[in-house]
């Protein structure tokens, strides 16, 4: 018996095809290091990837993946990215931090302070991915001493993770938000 109706049943030895890979990251390569070590029949060369991933709405994290390849140390810096993920408390409707905040790590320090609506991200390469993943638009930095991508994104996340809202703080405290301010 023949199926005649083709048109409101489906073809059931066709499979279904669905999206599974819904991206909640967006993921953004910061750099990526060439490290060679002098072995006894030459050199060996090895990749050092720095991944930032964020949703732009508040959630951000960094992971550092090594590897043969350039390829496989990209995928586990982002795995690792992924499992870092901090939640990042932005004011203004996610337009900026809610005050000025200072990280550091090693030699590096950077200073976020937050800005007018209109301003826009005033950073560099690694601070300006970390806060535009991160969902910020109106925020201004200052790199001081070491410039090292790798110090700067953990100087960077560490100002970040920092930051607490007026509502947190009350909380905290015990009192209302009106008195706290």
């Amino acid at each position: 018996m023949e199926n005649t109706n083709k048109d409101n049943k489906r073809d059931n030895r066709r499979p279904r095809r669905f999206n599974k890979d819904v991206k909640e990251f967006e993921e953004r390569v910061v750099q990526i290091n060439r490290i060679s070590k002098t072995v006894k029949g030459g050199r060996k060369m090895r990749f050092a990837a720095i991944v930032v991933v964020g949703d732009k709405k508040g959630r951000v994290g960094y992971g550092l993946g090594k590897a043969n390849e350039v390829p496989d140390a990209i995928r586990k810096a982002s795995e690792t990215a992924k499992k870092n993920v901090k939640r990042i408390p932005l004011v203004d409707g996610y337009r900026t931090i809610p005050h000025a905040t200072t990280g550091r790590f090693g030699a590096g320090e950077v200073v976020l302070r937050p800005a007018a609506p209109g301003t826009g991200i005033v950073a560099g390469g690694v601070v300006r991915a970390i806060l535009e993943l991160a969902g910020a638009t109106d925020v201004i930095t200052k790199c001081v001493g070491s410039r090292t991508p790798i110090n700067q994104v953990h100087a960077t996340m560490s100002a970040l993770t920092e930051l607490k809202t007026v509502n947190s703080v009350a909380k905290l405290r015990g009192l209302k938000v009106e008195e706290v301010r």
